[in-house]
Formats: C-alpha cells, structure tokens, sequence
C-alpha cells in the first residue's frame, strides 16, 4: 500500500511577491507571481514530501487561474475537485515583506470565498472518501464557504478518517478576534491533530505557556496538539502522554510567508506514509521544522 491520501480543503490564489524588503506596498517596485493560499501550500509542500494529496476548492476561469491550476497540478498536486469557475475573478495577493521577513497581504478578488462555496455537498463526499482530511481556517470566515468547511469536516469525523486542523489564522479578514478564536476553537474537538503557532495558541485556549495550550488543546478534544514556536522550535502533546519538544532550526530568513504551510505539509506527508501511527509525531516534527526554517530562506511560499 501507498501513502494514504489526504483532502486539502481550502484557498489558492496567487501572490505577487516583492522580492525586496519593502516596508509599504507603496514601496515596492516589481513584483513576481507565485502560486499561494495557506491550503494550496500545505497541499505543495506534502505533494513535495511524498505524500498523496488532493486539493479540492478552486479560483477562476481566467487566465490566472489556468496559471495557478499548472503549477499545482506540476507539484503534483491531485485536482479532482479543483474546478476553475466561470464567470469568477482568481484571487490575487500583493505580498511586500519587511527587513524581518514579516509579509503584509493586499488581497484583490473573493474568488477564495466563492470557489469554495462552488463546492457545495461535493465537499462532503470527497471529504468522506479520502483517507485524511486537512483544513484551516482562512474557509471559516464567511457563509456560505464556512458551511461546506463545516459540511466536509463532519463528513469527515462521521466516516473515521483523521482530521488535521491548522488554525492559520489572519485576524485581518475576521470582523473580531473573539469570533474567530470562537470559530476556530470549536473545530479543535475530535481532531487528529491540531498545529497552531504560539499567537493562535493564546487566542484559541487563553494559556501564554505553549505546553499549557497544548495540554488545554487536548483538554478540548484533539487527540494530538503541536504549538510551534519559529526560532524556539515546537512542543508536541498527545492523549497518549507523548510530550515532545522539537528544537529551533537556524535560518537565514528572506520571507516567513510559507513557513507553517511547510511545517503542516510535511506532518500530513509523515503520516499518511505512516497510516497516522503517532509514534511518527515526535520525528516528524523535527523534520517538519526543520523543512519549515528552510521555507524561509526563500522568496513566496515555498520557493
């Protein structure tokens, strides 16, 4: 048998990335196309590390689109239920990085919002026939697309498959911070695994100690939790007890864009090879940091 294979339910879009320190979009003076959203560059970065994986959501039928749906597909990315929708515009970011590699997002276009809503009750189909099932929360924010996230992730829990969910949150689309840690905090019960960063942690479970928010993660109902902490690494908890602390990886940082899409990609790669064995978490997540330090030595997400 194969690696197992895992849905992707969420964002593509594409990025216009400065590829020089600028510290408004005013000041940038070029940009360059990369393919981007937070799920499509979780599905690259597994497709990258050997895993079986599938993309389901969409951008438009333009000529963007068809640019974006080349690259994925080039990746090796399945995209059987990525459709390019008639009559919608591709969902384009103007991305401009600060000397710390921080990025500030210009996002131009609701094709995110409506390539997914396009999916309706296919989503949960796909969702109960793969063998994983990964989402994040860019897909919460507004209805209808919330609704087949939702849909997906239930299908999903009903048939058994492992649910991996990555908070990734962007505060700046939410209307509240309270009603996103709300949204996002009830999609943590029955999950595989929940990764988060350290920010996400605090906002979801009230606790500043990243083992403390691990702990209340699964204190929530996920069966393994993973806060990462950029430079400091990453700790690791499981309902089996596993604690787990993954040293920082040194990096020479251009751009942090894709770092945690790179961290959660090579998790769902390890296990989907593993058939979600948790003994493979500890390892795995070391290696995942280690890939996610390396995302930031580039320009765009995943170079």
């Amino acid at each position: 048998m194969g690696p197992l294979r895992t849905l992707c339910l969420g964002e593509a879009l594409v990025d216009l990335v400065c590829e020089a320190p600028a510290a408004t979009l005013g000041d940038a003076e070029a940009f360059v196309p990369h393919p981007g959203g937070a799920t499509a560059n979780v599905a690259v970065a597994a497709a990258r590390a050997g895993g079986s994986v599938a993309l389901a959501g969409g951008a438009g039928d333009d000529v963007w689109g068809a640019w974006l749906r080349d690259r994925l597909a080039a990746e090796g990315v399945d995209l059987e239920h990525f459709h390019l929708r008639a009559g919608q515009q591709t969902a384009v970011a103007f991305v401009t990085v600060d000397v710390a590699g921080e990025p500030s997002y210009a996002i131009y276009g609701a094709g995110i919002e409506a390539a997914v809503a396009a999916l309706g009750e296919t989503a949960e189909d796909a969702a109960a026939a793969a063998d994983a099932f990964f989402f994040a929360s860019n897909t919460l924010v507004t209805e209808p697309e919330r609704a087949v996230t939702l849909a997906a992730r239930r299908a999903a829990l009903h048939a058994g498959r492992p649910v991996v969910f990555d908070p990734n949150l962007r505060l700046h689309r939410w209307p509240d911070p309270h009603v996103a840690a709300e949204i996002a905090g009830a999609c943590v019960e029955g999950a595989f695994l929940v990764k988060c960063n350290a920010e996400e942690a605090v906002l979801i479970t009230g606790f500043a100690e990243p083992t403390d928010a691990a702990a209340a993660l699964l204190a929530r109902g996920a069966r393994h939790a993973i806060v990462t902490l950029g430079v400091a690494g990453a700790v690791l908890a499981g309902e089996d007890g596993t604690r787990h602390r993954a040293p920082g990886v040194p990096a020479r940082v251009v751009c942090t864009t894709g770092a945690g899409d790179a961290v959660a990609g090579s998790l769902l790669a390890a296990l989907a090879d593993a058939a979600y064995d948790p003994a493979v978490l500890p390892g795995a997540l070391d290696r995942a940091m280690a890939l996610g330090a390396r995302a930031t030595e580039c320009w765009g997400a995943l170079g």
